[in-house]
């Protein structure tokens, strides 16, 4: 290596670590992971992802390992505490190529992760290592680190020998080191937000040998019970878990206590055909970092914000941390681009982070009401809800999470018309078909790096020798969408090995073209992340090459000297 002993050094090997190791990885960032518990914590959190984490860790090549340890596609509920419905949404679709709703174990999720690591030798994490110091300047981060017995997970008790201090030093330092972040506490960086009063018991329980205790609670249910609100979540592999509010008077030993568990599970399932793995007392907060970057340090996962339990989003906002920075890093590093791209990381990601958290708190308030009136008014606003068209579609659909959509004018990319716009949104991942015939999903096709769509086009044209340079920098695949039935026949074309053409057999692109005001022989520039970036129409790409230089503070001396031919 250069001047530095790594790239990226990250600290925490939690699922926002973990995937954000695994895209640097994939993407060959020399990577050091720094973790102050020696061993594998080995209980739940966690317990959902959407699909949109989903399609993050399709491109951190783990998607169909993790997904196959989930239950998935499941339905939530909302049922009165005598478990009649009052409403559910079961998104069945499919828009991002993945399921919408699907339960984990965390366990098995962050070894798979884990185990993935192991196929990228540039990548190297060390177990039962504390950061004891850092320092920065223009080039880089040096950071020290020591031997750490880790006991008591989370906390900051842990013993740290610092005789074993060890100094490394990396180009840029992600803290992805929990709520408790000792990189955001040594910056000295406020969390602002709420911390709520209300304690709830959790108890994670796996079925004894032989016993099928969960058969009769197989979807996600937000009891609605003003007697004491409830949350029951299944899990694979045999698990599931449990949530219940404290009242005011009831003590944090009272309610941890054995022979109390046991009779708040009893209402549910056969203590003795359960194992209770953990059962804790804890509170929540709704709090985000004031910063989330100072120069080449950088916050993410709940370091940079923590979001209550309620719609399950807390580690998926940490997933879509580690996909926004991850290819932003991967830019900076590898491609020429300027580190002032990291100062669209926050004004990208804070806002959705932000909107996931109100969700969550306002799905908080609606489940823990525990005055009888109000929640007889609850029960009936819900139920009435779910029984009307419009409404009860948008709840089935789960409509009310945020759409992955940038906020407008504070994303990498032009800028979003107040009509139709598509520029900063997710593109769908539809199953698309090779031209000999194989179905893949979209993203399989596009790879890594940026991509430029061609509507029934070669996208190379319009473009000149220069701009294509440029986009060779950027290690940009270029991509033919025809629509079902449109592929040209007749004579041998002119086309090149390093266009790649695909047939839009479903009709999703297609429909997502005509959406998007996209016509045949226009071009989408999609970002690593799979958000559009811009679009063009046939012959006008100046303002798009334009922002991409502009915006990615890409200096010429890196492209002005390649060329690529143009047929």
């Amino acid at each position: 290596m250069s001047s530095t002993d790594y790239e990226v050094v990250i600290v925490g090997l939690g699922p926002t670590g973990l995937t954000l190791a695994n895209l640097l990885g994939r993407r060959g960032i020399s990577t050091l992971v720094l973790e102050r518990e020696p061993e594998y914590y080995g209980l739940a959190r966690a317990v959902y992802t959407d699909d949109e984490g989903l399609r993050i860790f399709q491109t951190a090549g783990v998607a169909d390992e993790v997904a196959a340890d989930m239950n998935i596609d499941s339905t939530v509920q909302w049922v009165r505490g005598d478990g009649r419905i009052l409403a559910q949404f079961n998104q069945i679709e499919r828009p991002l190529g993945w399921p919408v709703v699907n339960f984990l174990y965390q366990p098995y999720l962050e070894n798979s992760l884990e185990r993935a690591l192991e196929r990228y030798p540039h990548v190297t994490v060390h177990r039962g290592r504390a950061v004891t110091g850092f320092s920065q300047d223009d080039d880089g981060v040096d950071i020290e680190h020591a031997a750490c017995t880790g006991t008591g997970y989370g906390t900051r008790d842990a013993e740290i020998d610092t005789g074993t201090t060890e100094q490394v030093r990396a180009q840029f330092l992600v803290g992805c080191d929990g709520g408790r972040s000792i990189v955001r506490t040594t910056l000295g960086i406020d969390m602002t937000g709420v911390s709520f009063p209300e304690r709830w018991l959790v108890v994670d329980l796996k079925t004894r040998d032989g016993a099928d205790a969960f058969r009769h609670l197989p979807y996600f249910d937000f009891v609605c019970d003003a007697q004491r609100p409830i949350v029951s979540c299944p899990q694979p592999g045999g698990h599931h878990r449990f949530e219940f509010m404290l009242h005011e008077d009831q003590t944090k030993e009272e309610m941890e206590d054995p022979d109390t568990v046991r009779g708040h599970i009893a209402r549910f399932v056969d203590p003795a055909e359960v194992e209770v793995l953990r059962k804790l007392v804890y509170t929540f907060n709704a709090v985000i970092a004031d910063r989330w970057r100072d120069r080449r340090i950088l916050l993410a996962g709940d370091a940079a914000h923590m979001t209550p339990q309620f719609i399950g989003q807390g580690m998926n906002s940490g997933v879509r941390d580690a996909d926004n920075l991850s290819w932003k890093l991967t830019a900076i590093l590898r491609h020429g681009a300027g580190a002032g791209i990291l100062d669209s990381y926050e004004s990208e990601r804070r806002p959705h982070a932000k909107a996931m958290i109100d969700l969550s708190v306002f799905n908080k308030n609606l489940v823990s009401i525990d005055n009888p009136v109000l929640a007889t008014a609850r029960d009936l606003a819900l139920g009435t809800a779910s029984r009307t068209p419009i409404l009860g579609g948008w709840i089935r659909g789960a409509k009310m999470k945020p759409a992955p959509r940038f906020r407008r004018d504070a994303y990498l990319g032009l800028p979003r018309p107040p009509i139709r716009g598509v520029q900063g949104a997710l593109i769908p991942q539809p199953m698309v078909r090779t031209y000999d015939g194989r179905h893949q999903r979209l993203d399989d096709t596009l790879g890594l790096g940026f991509a430029v769509l061609g509507y029934h086009t070669d996208p190379r044209k319009g473009f000149s020798d220069a701009d294509l340079a440029m986009f060779g920098v950027l290690n940009t695949r270029f991509v033919t969408v025809y629509p079902l039935g449109g592929r040209p026949q007749g004579k041998p074309g002119d086309g090149r090995a390093d266009v790649i053409d695909i047939e839009d057999h479903t009709g999703a692109l297609t429909r997502w073209f005509r959406r998007a005001r996209v016509r045949p022989g226009g071009v989408v520039l999609l970002r690593p992340d799979r958000f559009v970036f811009g679009t063009a129409a046939a012959g006008h790409n100046t303002a798009l090459v334009a922002a991409v230089q502009h915006q990615l503070r890409l200096r010429p001396a890196v492209f002005s000297d390649q060329s690529i031919a143009v047929k």
